[in-house]
């Protein structure tokens, strides 16, 4: 009878690093070393809005932490595991659960203030608008009859839109 263990690359990288903390010290941050998973995001630009996803099921929204600054998303909190009976037994789970953290780096600037936060069917959805200087710019170029230069005239698009 040949007995095969099942070998997960996390756990086993969760070892080693034990390993090399135990040796040499906490060389990793509070945060990272209580991370036990990191859940899937999706950043979309939308024009005006970044729109952060933020993959969450089984979470629930009293456990997350989700901090916005002008360039960056930080989201963090933990999964519980279900409780079992003693007399059932797991046969299979894929889950990760325990602590999470996870910082989005932001490619503009944004209004942090006016961030908006859905949290639903285990998706934390965040609106972040962009500052109004990151938004996409119009440039209308005025090439007049005249051997001058030509005149670069920057607006907003928004004020383009509404004339």
């Amino acid at each position: 009878m040949i007995v095969r263990r099942y070998f997960d690359p996390i756990t086993e990288i969760n070892a080693l690093r034990r390993q090399i903390n135990d040796v040499f010290g906490d060389l990793t941050s509070e945060t990272m070393a209580q991370s036990d998973w990191s859940p899937a995001i999706r950043l979309v630009d939308t024009g005006d809005d970044f729109v952060l996803t933020v993959h969450l099921a089984g979470v629930n929204a009293s456990d997350v932490d989700a901090q916005v600054s002008s360039d960056a998303v930080s989201v963090s909190g933990r999964r519980l595991q279900p409780e079992v009976n003693d007399s059932t037994k797991v046969l299979y789970d894929d889950a990760r659960y325990g602590y999470f953290h996870r910082v989005v780096n932001l490619p503009d600037a944004v209004q942090n203030d006016k961030a908006v936060a859905d949290f639903s069917h285990g998706l934390l959805t965040l609106t972040l608008p962009k500052v109004v200087e990151a938004r996409n710019k119009v440039v209308k170029i005025n090439l007049g009859a005249t051997t001058e230069s030509p005149v670069i005239e920057a607006t907003d698009a928004d004020a383009n839109t509404e004339a």
